[in-house]
Parts: C-alpha cells; sequence; structure tokens
C-alpha cells in the first residue's frame, strides 16, 4: 500500500494566481464592453493585461506542481 503525497506549496500558490488572474482578467473584459471610468489610460485596459499576466503566472506554477504531484 502506497502513502499519499502531500502537494507542494507551489500548488496552492499557482491555484491562487489562477483563480485571480481568471476572475481580474473578466473583470478586464467586462470592462471593454462597459467602461466605467474616465482615465486618460483607460484605453490600455491594464485590469485585461494583468489580469492575463497573472493567470499566466499562476499556470506556470500550477501545472508543474500537478505533474511533479502525479509521478
Amino acid at each position: 500500500m502506497s502513502t499519499p503525497k502531500m502537494l507542494p506549496i507551489w500548488f496552492f500558490v499557482g491555484l491562487m494566481l489562477t483563480v485571480l488572474g481568471a476572475m481580474i482578467s473578466a473583470m478586464g473584459i467586462h470592462y471593454i464592453f462597459t467602461p466605467q471610468t474616465r482615465t486618460v489610460l483607460a484605453h490600455l485596459n491594464p485590469s485585461l493585461w494583468w489580469g492575463l499576466i497573472i493567470l499566466v503566472a499562476g499556470l506556470l506554477f500550477l501545472i508543474p506542481s500537478w505533474i511533479q504531484h502525479k509521478k
């Protein structure tokens, strides 16, 4: 009988970043169709870009730690 392996801390870091990145990206997509503020740089849509960056960073933590856990 094999003992269960513990998940590494990076799995939970990646999971948290992935969820937050998806939420911020969804908010950025929502702001494209219904702009809320009138700022000078609002056309750059920073919430969408930063949400995608956080999402990719979360996946870079999540996927390798999940693969390592399954071995």
